[in-house]
């Protein structure tokens, strides 16, 4: 229409900015009265836009169940209560493991921690293996109770055997787990490709290792005599070979928890879905475990050759 009517072919209608440059002014233009109307109408959407970025910013930022993505602090709650659901289950195998205990049966029981062993063992192929198409977190719930059976019994176990040592364990594992996070934190320590390569090969042949031992084990072998089989033997400069190849693979597991962490900031980073946080956790159990259980190890050897 306004190209149609030589009247609308104003400058003033065609375009917005021509009233600031038409003779005269908007005054000139007969445009004054629309041009306050406009400016008032843009300055109180332009309060109204500013008051709503105020409210944004003051507002509480949005969390993992809001953004339904995976987050620090979700994350770390949500390994909390896996590591409490391990604590009581740890307590239960504890518990178990001694009931029997008196002085007519001074051995304790290792059926808990052999049923948390086999029974934590299977949950976690399933976790792993079913994580790829769905996270199921009542299956990393269970496998986290299995586990704190598996732990309170073989602690258990050890303590009666070398009174004090489950403390000494426990302060070791802490320790290692909270310098190896500071340092990832401080950005002193990370994960690089070469380094994951030899930590795999390693990680392969101390599996080889320990199945080959265990099998020296069973059939009664005198080079694996002992009970830790060969670890049990004296090495160099009368240090076991256990507390020596126990000390390289509790660097290895300091190493994989590097590994554990740098996964959960890529997972931070990437927008994972906020179900990813339980698979976190569960990965971070397995190596404090993994951890715990090799420090254990070391101070059985070492107190038992003294």
């Amino acid at each position: 229409m306004a190209l149609n009517n030589p009247a609308f072919n104003n400058p003033a209608f065609q375009d917005p900015k021509a009233v600031k440059t038409y003779p005269g002014g908007a005054q000139a233009a007969n445009l004054g009265a629309q041009t306050q109307y406009a400016t008032a109408q843009q300055t109180a959407t332009d309060a109204a836009a500013q008051a709503q970025l105020e409210g944004m910013y003051a507002a509480p930022a949005a969390g993992a169940v809001e953004t339904g993505r995976m987050s620090y602090e979700d994350t770390i709650w949500k390994t909390v209560g896996l590591f409490a659901i391990l604590l009581i289950g740890a307590v239960a195998g504890w518990i178990w493991t001694m009931a029997g205990v008196t002085t007519l049966n001074p051995n304790p029981n290792i059926l808990p921690w052999m049923i948390g062993a086999l029974g934590g063992f299977v949950l976690s192929m399933v976790v792993i293996f079913t994580s790829r198409k769905k996270i199921r977190p009542g299956l990393i719930f269970a496998y986290a109770a299995l586990e704190g059976l598996f732990i309170g019994g073989i602690s258990a176990f050890f303590e009666f055997i070398w009174p004090g040592i489950v403390v000494q364990a426990t302060l070791g594992t802490l320790a290692v787990v909270g310098v190896t996070l500071a340092l990832f934190a401080s950005g002193k320590v990370r994960a690089s490709k070469r380094a994951t390569k030899v930590f795999l090969i390693a990680m392969l042949g101390y599996l080889v290792f320990s199945l080959v031992n265990i099998g020296l084990m069973i059939f009664n072998v005198p080079i694996a005599g002992g009970p830790f089989g060969m670890l049990s033997n004296e090495g160099p400069f009368g240090i076991p070979w256990g507390v020596l190849i126990g000390v390289f693979v509790v660097i290895m597991a300091a190493y994989s928890l590097v590994l554990d962490f740098d996964n959960i900031q890529q997972g931070v980073r990437n927008g994972a879905p906020r179900q990813f946080g339980w698979l976190a956790g569960f990965g971070l159990m397995v190596t404090v475990v993994w951890l715990y259980i090799e420090i254990l190890r070391i101070l059985a050897i070492a107190r038992g050759n003294n």
